[in-house]
């Protein structure tokens, strides 16, 4: 199998060569594979197309930060290849996808399904404590809690070789591709966008989804001019996994009825014939999922469409700017903690601080983040102010160092800023250090 590039992903085709495409997208920790079931029956109408994450199932570890970097991949991806419009099903992270395709790319989306989806993520603090972890740990307490995350307690218990094939899933991923794939999603957020996306939408959701469940999944509708919602009874997160044949169900009805052909020509747009080669050798670790013993359920409810400052003096104001790289740094709770205690007294500082500090030092380009943390970090150290190097030691470990690289730092500030003042930043960093790397049970 040849390298594949840097711009593009690692994907397969099933299907006839002269059918329409239909793309399934990968949720985190996943790889093509968790489509396996569904590939058979689509693949008799569709020319199915699958692609993996950066650093998932053997593709080359080249982490993509946002939604829209690997939105941009999957295009480079399928104009190499000649495919020009498409519909297209994702789950979770493959579902963000599937959402900016619609909102930025429409002219090559023919129809779209979003399965475990939501409109934003959790929070952006969840995800940056989560790619700390990984930092810190590996991936190996991550993967062995995804079947918790992924499965209802009792699809779990009773498959035992799909439950294993989970853990191994994500335990073979390329932690700094998951990592970066965790802050894709923390700075996904398109709630006031929902409204832009025009092509027909499914939005499909496990009944038991406790990570994006019944309540994000009713959000998309709601914002999704033409939107319905299909609840998967007995189903969690990995629902394509856990109920096959339903999904496979709705799937099919889906894009067999609600397919926009393209407004130029009236035909959809087919994949070059002479496409590259579909990579053959796949890792072990990759292994297709397998074959529930059980049988599935089949009932399915399918439910009806449910100002910064002013520019000031020809510069630009940097208070937006700033407040965005405070809650990435800092996160959402501890801003919105700071900001909510603040009055007529303090709000003059806090937006002195926000719009200087976080806007205009902190957003320059001249140095990355993690520099940025390891100076602030000396000169927290240098004036005392633990308070302060409590709250930065968390960002510099969100920001990308590890507790290794902070030792250092602090080793380095006993030789310039003192022995005593170096031992009491030891033991905040200590603490907080153990705070945010300990693995949730």
């Amino acid at each position: 199998m040849s390298e594949t590039p840097p711009n593009t992903l690692q994907y397969r085709f099933d299907g006839p060569e002269d059918a329409p495409v239909l793309i399934l997208g990968p949720s985190l920790g996943t790889t093509w594979h968790m489509w396996d079931r569904q590939v058979p029956e689509l693949a008799e109408q569709w020319r199915v197309f699958r692609f993996d994450l950066p650093g998932h199932g053997g593709a080359p570890a080249h982490p993509a930060g946002s939604v829209a970097e690997l939105t941009g991949r999957l295009l480079a991806t399928l104009d190499a290849l000649g495919v020009q419009r498409f519909g297209y099903a994702g789950c979770a992270l493959g579902g963000a996808v599937g959402i900016e395709l619609a909102l930025r790319h429409p002219e090559r989306l023919a129809s779209l399904a979003l399965v475990a989806a939501s409109p934003r993520f959790g929070t952006a603090d969840e995800f940056r404590q989560r790619g700390v972890v990984v930092r810190t740990n590996g991936l190996d307490p991550i993967a062995r809690t995804s079947p918790d995350r992924w499965f209802t307690g009792g699809f779990a218990a009773a498959q035992p070789a799909i439950t294993e094939w989970a853990v191994q899933m994500v335990r073979t991923t390329d932690p700094g591709c998951y990592v970066a794939a965790c802050e894709a999603l923390a700075a996904f957020d398109v709630r006031a966008e929902l409204g832009r996306v025009g092509v027909p939408t499914m939005v499909l959701v496990g009944s038991d989804d406790q990570v994006t469940g019944p309540a994000e999944a009713r959000t998309l509708v709601a914002g999704i001019p033409d939107a319905r919602l299909a609840v998967v009874p007995g189903a969690s997160h990995l629902v394509p996994v856990e109920q096959p044949a339903a999904v496979t169900d709705l799937l099919v009805h889906h894009f067999s009825t609600a397919w926009q052909q393209p407004f130029d020509t009236g035909q959809t747009v087919l994949p070059n014939a002479q496409a590259a080669p579909v990579p053959q050798a796949v890792p072990a670790a990759a292994a297709p999922v397998p074959v529930p013993a059980a049988p599935q359920p089949a009932p399915v409810a399918e439910i009806g469409p449910a100002a910064g400052p002013a520019q000031a003096a020809g510069r630009p104001d940097r208070y937006e700017t700033g407040l965005k790289i405070r809650r990435e740094v800092l996160g959402d709770a501890h801003v919105d903690q700071v900001l909510a205690e603040s009055d007529g007294f303090s709000g003059d500082f806090q937006e002195f601080v926000t719009r200087y500090a976080w806007g205009e030092i902190w957003g320059r380009p001249g140095l990355d983040r993690r520099t940025r943390s390891c100076i602030t970090l000396t000169a927290l150290v240098a004036g005392g102010h633990l308070e302060d190097l409590a709250f930065h030691t968390r960002a510099a470990l969100r920001n990308g160092l590890t507790p290794d690289e902070i030792k250092e730092v602090l080793l380095q500030t006993a030789v310039h800023c003192g022995v005593p003042a170096a031992s009491s930043a030891f033991r905040v960093a200590q603490r907080v250090i153990r705070e945010e790397t300990t693995p949730a049970e």
